[in-house]
């Protein structure tokens, strides 16, 4: 987890125009420090150099400023993992690699990862005023899993592998940041473990579909 200490240019005026932005910031920042209840509206207001007050005018509470850090978490890491679909490589290359683009969010942007994970209220899509709604992680990973797969995994809904692969890849990230996952000579990194598990539960789910559209 990533450690921050106040600067001098940490404070930014609302009179510059930008508190919404810079409330955001702290509270990112205050997350990937503290967790989700480690700080509160009078902490942010300090840091960004306004009063509590100041808040109100573009945040109705607390919650709703936790709900805007996820929404922006929500987007960065579906940009990543999209990012990461159309890339290089065979489709499940290109599968793969959006789970380590999955680990490689939760480790870089702390605060965002517990805000996604941790605040109620986010919807499944994430709202861009461009594009109406965007589609989540879930939904991408089901998308890249069925051009993966177009033929399927028999009776097996491609969207039950992909909660497990995002179960799998939320498992290690969460063992890495907390500390608890193994580590020594000879142990598989956080990264092995996901391309390895991966592996083996779309390939189990592909050979159990021809299995049994062999027998039938």
């Amino acid at each position: 987890m990533r450690h921050w200490r106040e600067g001098p240019g940490d404070r930014r005026s609302y009179h510059h125009g930008n508190l919404k932005e810079a409330l955001i910031e702290a509270a990112r920042r205050f997350i990937a420090e503290r967790g989700i209840g480690g700080f509160t509206l009078v902490d942010a207001a300090r840091l960004v150099g306004v009063t509590p007050a100041a808040l109100y005018r573009h945040f109705r509470g607390r919650e709703a400023l936790l709900e805007e850090v996820a929404g922006r978490g929500f987007a960065d890491l579906a940009e990543r993992l999209a990012r990461a679909l159309t890339a290089k490589g065979t489709p499940l290359e290109r599968f793969t690699r959006m789970g380590e683009a999955y680990l490689a969010f939760a480790e870089e942007e702390p605060g965002y990862y517990a805000a996604i994970f941790e605040t109620r209220g986010l919807s499944a899509g994430v709202p861009n005023a461009e594009a109406g709604v965007r589609p989540s992680p879930f939904d991408l990973l089901v998308d890249a899993l069925q051009s993966t797969f177009p033929e399927g995994f028999g009776g097996v809904a491609p969207r039950f592998i992909a909660l497990e692969v995002w179960a799998l890849a939320h498992g290690l990230a969460t063992l890495a940041a907390s500390g608890h996952l193994p580590k020594g000579t000879g142990m598989p990194d956080k990264y092995e473990l996901l391309r390895a598990g991966v592996l083996a539960l779309v390939h189990g789910a592909a050979t159990g579909a021809r299995g049994t559209s062999a027998t039938t």
